[in-house]
């Protein structure tokens, strides 16, 4: 995990410079495994967040805020009862492991003053929030670890606390580098990263490979394989690192994923990292881990969000295309409607020369520039007169099929490019609000559901439209719902702007503001550009894209959000580029 032993000692240097003498004002438990403390400290007002969550274990000052439950839990009163006002006098850290212990001084039941530790494991499912007394007598926990669940170490009130098992490992403080990587018969046959892993307290997988990177030694090597200038650079990078650690001397940096999702941060630390490309340093570990935890928790959340409504669009999806192959299929039942209106006037033309009593009857194609002849079955309890009637009635009622199920099938196709619109769309949002907007828009098409009653806060205004500038100084605006693309198109746009779509593709509407001015070609293209790449065909090339004047385009009564008709259009081909749309954004 990226919370490691050396980013744990930063941390606890950066809350102990901040918070030592500070007075605790406020206690809450935003989450069952959380607890936000309002501290006053140094004339500033801090929120300091302890989270035992498996997931995301950690200890720092945050600036995110969130809601707290009616009715505070049974350990955030116990935590209130004997630390509110207190007045932390110092911060522990214990020998590179993961756990800071916070020295609280506050009045006890008799009036006296007294300490209190709270002390904060950050070990994976493992991790706990624990308050005890001066000699270790453990008060109470936020996870109750009793003896069917570990028969090593009981985290239960009344019980001594201890400190987790020792791990064998050497800290890196006392740590003779010259001495470290001599391998003798006895070493295991594992990497140089695995090595420097097991070896070394505090020290996390990214570090371990940080060493290897920095001295150009492949870590998945084999440790028994070291040749003699591998281990003199392996020596001279782990001491330098290990004095970067002793003089705490900490750059903390978040690495960011420059590829597959842009923006989205995939580890941290407290130290330069040198391997990954894409780092963003900070200047300070709080800062560092609460943007690396808010973020990845606001995706998280958007995650969840979004796979509720993917699954009751590709619900739908699914129930529209099975809708479509039933329609198709029944086209294709009544596809040889015209022969059987041809059959009855080919019996009613030779009416009196079809012999009584007989099941087929082979008669001349009049209408067939051929001549030829067709064998025409025939009812023999019917007179030729009535065989002829049936043949017309199955025709009505093949043609009345026709044209019925040929109006579903144009509703069932408009349903689903509705849809597809909508899964693009909630592909490309970027915030919680986005998605809110999208699932407003499926209850109100009755495609979600409340599963509970909304609540009665003031609702938050609406996302605004992605605004570009193009090279020539036009605005551009692109819609990112397909409200917003009805509030766009239909109400903000003048009748002379210019609207762009993707041709016969689910995408955005785009806008390019008009003015006084005539639209030059290139911002056309740049306009076209952005329609193609906010649309289906984003990854695609040669892309059409329908452009015409706003006075053009017209909502059809009872039509979905974001579905619009135009004519006097023109076409041109495209091709998206990123790169082209990232210099436009303003």
């Amino acid at each position: 995990m990226p919370f490691d032993g050396i980013v744990t000692k930063c941390i606890s240097k950066e809350l102990s410079d901040t918070l030592v003498g500070s007075r605790i004002e406020k206690i809450f438990q935003p989450e069952k495994d959380e607890i936000l403390m309002n501290i006053r400290a140094q004339g500033q007002n801090l929120k300091l967040l302890l989270s035992a969550n498996a997931n995301y274990p950690r200890v720092h000052i945050t600036w995110v805020s969130k809601e707290n439950p009616a009715n505070p839990p049974v350990f955030c009163m116990l935590l209130r009862k004997h630390l509110s006002g207190g007045r932390i006098v110092g911060i522990d850290f214990h020998d590179f492991e993961r756990i800071i212990t916070i020295n609280i001084e506050a009045m006890n039941e008799l009036g006296d003053l007294s300490v209190k530790k709270l002390i904060i494991e950050i070990m994976g499912r493992h991790s706990n929030i624990i308050l005890t007394t001066s000699e270790d007598r453990i008060i109470d926990s936020i996870k109750h670890v009793d003896n069917e669940v570990s028969s090593v170490r009981e985290v239960m009130p009344a019980r001594t606390y201890v400190l987790p098992p020792s791990q064998n490992k050497t800290n890196p403080l006392e740590l003779d580098t010259d001495k470290f990587f001599r391998i003798s018969a006895e070493t295991p046959l594992v990497s140089i990263e695995k090595y420097l892993l097991n070896n070394l307290k505090g020290f996390s997988p990214l570090l371990c490979s940080e060493v290897c990177y920095r001295s150009c030694v492949d870590g998945k090597n084999s440790i028994n394989r070291l040749l003699a200038e591998e281990v003199s650079r392996l020596e001279s990078v782990l001491s330098d690192i290990i004095d970067e650690i002793k003089q705490d001397n900490f750059s903390p940096c978040i690495i960011m994923d420059g590829a597959a999702a842009p923006g989205k941060p995939i580890d941290f630390h407290c130290l330069p990292i040198k391997q990954h490309p894409n780092i963003k340093y900070i200047d300070s570990i709080s800062k560092t881990l609460d943007i690396f935890y808010s973020t990845r928790d606001n995706i998280e959340r958007q995650k969840h969000k979004k796979a509720d409504l993917y699954k009751v669009l590709n619900n739908n999806m699914d129930r529209c295309n099975k809708k479509l192959a039933l329609q198709q299929e029944k086209l294709r039942e009544v596809s040889d409607r015209e022969n059987l209106k041809l059959y009855g006037e080919l019996i009613t033309a030779n009416i009196y020369c079809i012999p009584a009593n007989t099941d087929k009857v082979s008669l001349l194609n009049y209408y067939s520039q051929d001549s030829e002849y067709l064998e025409i079955k025939l009812d023999e309890n019917l007179s030729a007169q009535q065989n002829a009637q049936r043949y017309y009635r199955q025709y009505t009622k093949a043609k009345s099929a026709y044209s019925y199920t040929s109006k579903l099938m144009e509703d069932t196709r408009g349903e689903l490019d509705y849809l597809e619109s909508v899964l693009l769309l909630l592909d490309n949002c970027n915030s919680l609000q986005e998605i809110e907007e999208i699932r407003e828009e499926l209850i109100e098409q009755g495609y979600y559901s409340l599963k509970r009653k909304q609540n009665s806060k003031k609702r938050q205004s609406g996302s605004e439209p992605l605004h570009f500038k193009s090279s020539d100084g036009f605005d551009i605006f692109v819609g990112k719902n397909n409200k917003q693309n009805d509030q766009l198109t239909l109400k903000l746009s003048s009748s002379n702007d210019i609207w762009l779509h993707t041709k016969n593709i689910p995408g955005s509407h785009v806008i390019i503001k008009k003015l006084q001015h005539e639209i030059p070609g290139r911002t056309l293209e740049e306009a076209g550009m952005l329609a193609a790449y906010h649309s289906k065909a984003k990854m695609s090339s040669g892309v059409p894209v329908d452009y015409t004047a706003v006075k053009n385009v017209k909502k059809p009564s009872g039509a979905k959000p974001g579905m619009v008709i135009y004519d006097n259009f023109k076409t041109m081909i495209v091709t998206p580029d990123e790169e082209t749309v990232n210099k436009l954004r303003t």
